[in-house]
């Protein structure tokens, strides 16, 4: 998983993408593909 300081790039790499908020940080996952996954915060 990285860590980024902005999830824009995370997000339009796969259109299979979603920004999910878990516990105060936003994350990017992939269901399709599970390597495309980002947090931040």
């Amino acid at each position: 998983m990285r860590v980024r300081n902005s999830l824009r790039s995370a997000k339009t790499r796969d259109k299979n993408c979603r920004v999910v908020r878990r516990r105060g940080r936003v994350y990017v996952i992939n269901k399709k593909n599970p390597r495309m996954k980002a947090r931040q915060g």
